[in-house]
């Protein structure tokens, strides 16, 4: 059996027009073949999303409201394309990759699906998505603890996780979807390389954690790798939620109330979920 790591990935990332998956819309997609022995396979949209973008949006990917509404094609156009295409990496069985995929990526796309096109994703897919393999979930459960980098940098945002991973990056390039995608399936690549290495010949950095999990991505199916990730988004989500709604712990950040929500890498639209903890 060909380890998960080593066959075909198709990574998939959006630039979008602001950070809750719910409302935003798509403004750039990525979707990458790559891995598996054959070439590389680049598809790339822009989108004029229909909507003006926050302006924190802006910042980070740098298309303003005029250059997307001038060059981008019709949303619903771009939503159908894009859907398509991952219907066909699905019914291949080709797995999808990402950095935060589930716990963003693939629920925008999803709503989007549902504004422009009327049906889910798995509805237009024709069934479940049980194969993504989410690279900030990989890294959150098998290096935990990590501190962040910085005040503007966290310790499993894209680029704390590529440079952790002995990847090179561009901040220059960074945050277009089509380099973050990449990323993503390197930063998969790379945890696959430690997890099937011996102990001993592991890099030092992993050696030296106070806890690893490695040996969780060793030797299984990337069926087994998806359900084995949505207990861990699971169990992480559930402990957030209570460091949130403990004052001692949380400081400035205690929510008494808090709900973070434990579903991936689909979550039902706010309207669903109801009282989900």
């Amino acid at each position: 059996m060909t380890s998960w790591h080593l066959q075909r990935m198709a990574a998939l990332d959006f630039e979008s027009s602001d950070k809750d998956a719910d409302t935003a819309r798509i403004v750039t997609c990525a979707l990458i073949l790559v891995n598996g022995g054959i070439p590389t396979d680049t598809r790339t949209w822009l989108l004029n999303p229909g909507i003006a973008m926050q302006p924190e949006a802006i910042k980070v990917h740098g298309i303003t409201d005029e250059y997307a509404a001038e060059h981008g094609m019709p949303a619903e156009q771009g939503i159908g394309e894009i859907a398509k295409a991952i219907t066909e990496v699905v019914a291949a069985g080709i797995p999808l990759v990402g950095h935060n995929i589930g716990g963003y990526d693939l629920n925008l796309l999803d709503r989007e699906c549902q504004r422009h096109l009327g049906d889910s994703l798995e509805g237009i897919c024709r069934q479940p998505l049980t194969r993504v393999i989410d690279t900030m979930v990989l890294d959150r459960y098998c290096a935990p603890f990590r501190k962040r980098i910085s005040e503007t940098q966290g310790p499993y945002q894209m680029r704390t996780t590529a440079e952790t991973y002995g990847l090179p990056w561009d901040e220059e390039q960074a945050h277009g979807a089509e380099y973050d995608a990449l990323m993503s399936a390197r930063a998969a690549y790379k945890m696959g390389v430690i997890a099937h290495t011996p102990y001993r010949l592991r890099p030092d950095w992993v050696l030296n954690l106070r806890v690893n999990r490695f040996n969780a991505l060793r030797d299984v199916t990337v069926e087994e790798l998806h359900t084995r990730q949505v207990e861990w988004y699971r169990e992480d989500a559930q402990g957030y939620q209570k460091w949130l709604r403990d004052p001692a712990k949380s400081g400035d950040k205690h929510d008494p109330k808090a709900v973070i929500p434990t579903a991936w890498p689909l979550r039902p639209i706010p309207a669903q979920r109801g009282g989900e903890a």
